[in-house]
């Protein structure tokens, strides 16, 4: 993908396009393909796979998914009202129900496991091949991966849930289920992508930022890419205000950037280039829109960070 890029700056350069006069840098969170891991969704995962990787093996097995889903949404719209802007005798009312929604969602768990272990008991040393892998799905231990694409199907899994495990432990704690943030909140998990374009609309670059990593230490390397593109600085660097500090500015003016534009502030009084320069940064929000709208850059469905950062050309950019 990088050189991918540098092939269309290359172009652009001929044609004109875009000379890297410019330069404006943002940064957004691109989420991971799971969702949020509360415990009452880890068990329903877990009933819900196990449940059909014993229909599969041709087990005539009752079907707990639809109590298990609605068990699952009335906890979910309990703990709506378990915070502290609700009264205290909701909350009190909603936890003691969460309780015993959580008791019959870890029973129904307890119940899938036994049918699990005596589903793997009886199936043969060697079975077919057709069958082999829904087998060792039963059969795994920890050394077995997680199928691709979704939950681990193992009854030690399951097991790690149920009452013996977390799911008891948030229960008797009387907070089962309780996330901090917004419950519907879009993201919860990813990475930071940075991506950043010269005039003319194109992206120069983009980069998979390390955990805990801050924008400011990302100002530096972005001045340093453009440079190595276009071959000069920048006339023009602006950023959004996680990118601001003097020692960002200072070394931009030491380096050849004639304007620089990092707001500290919010109310802070600026010249009229300045306001120019930050009415010309906010494109790069409509430019992160379009790619998480257009292009499925909204979601990142590759596994583990190298991997993202090195298959990112194929229909998204990366996260984990």
């Amino acid at each position: 993908m990088k050189a991918v890029l540098a092939r269309v700056v290359g172009l652009a350069r001929q044609q004109r396009v875009v000379r890297g006069q410019r330069l404006r840098v943002d940064t957004t969170v691109v989420e991971t393909n799971i969702h949020y891991p509360t415990d009452s969704t880890l068990l329903a995962d877990g009933v819900r796979v196990l449940t059909r990787t014993m229909r599969q093996l041709g087990e005539r097995v009752r079907n707990r998914t639809r109590s298990v889903a609605r068990r699952v949404f009335e906890i979910a719209q309990r703990s709506r009202t378990t915070g502290n802007r609700a009264r205290q005798a909701v909350r009190d009312e909603s936890q003691a129900r969460m309780k015993g929604l959580y008791r019959g969602l870890m029973r129904i768990a307890r119940r899938v496991v036994r049918d699990a272990h005596a589903v793997a008991a009886r199936l043969p040393a060697r079975p077919r091949p057709r069958m082999r892998r829904l087998a060792e799905r039963l059969h795994g231990d920890d050394r077995n991966p997680a199928p691709r694409g979704g939950p681990d199907p193992r009854p030690g899994l399951a097991r790690r849930h149920a009452p013996s495990g977390q799911s008891r432990q948030r229960v008797r704690a009387a907070h089962a289920d309780h996330p901090q943030g917004k419950l519907a909140k879009p993201t919860e998990f990813g990475c930071v992508v940075k991506i950043q374009e010269a005039e003319g609309q194109v992206i120069t670059d983009y980069v998979v930022c390390a955990p805990g990593q801050s924008d400011r230490d990302l100002w530096v390397p972005s001045l340093e890419q453009h440079a190595a593109l276009f071959g000069h600085p920048p006339q023009l660097a602006v950023a959004d205000g996680g990118f601001a500090s003097r020692t960002n500015e200072r070394w931009a003016q030491a380096h050849g950037v004639r304007h620089v534009v990092l707001p500290r502030r919010q109310n802070e009084r600026r010249s009229r280039a300045a306001r120019a320069a930050l009415r010309w940064r906010t494109g790069s929000e409509g430019r992160i829109s379009a790619l998480k709208r257009c292009h499925g850059l909204r979601r990142c469905r590759y596994r583990g960070r190298p991997a993202c950062s090195a298959g990112s050309g194929s229909g998204s950019l990366p996260t984990t």
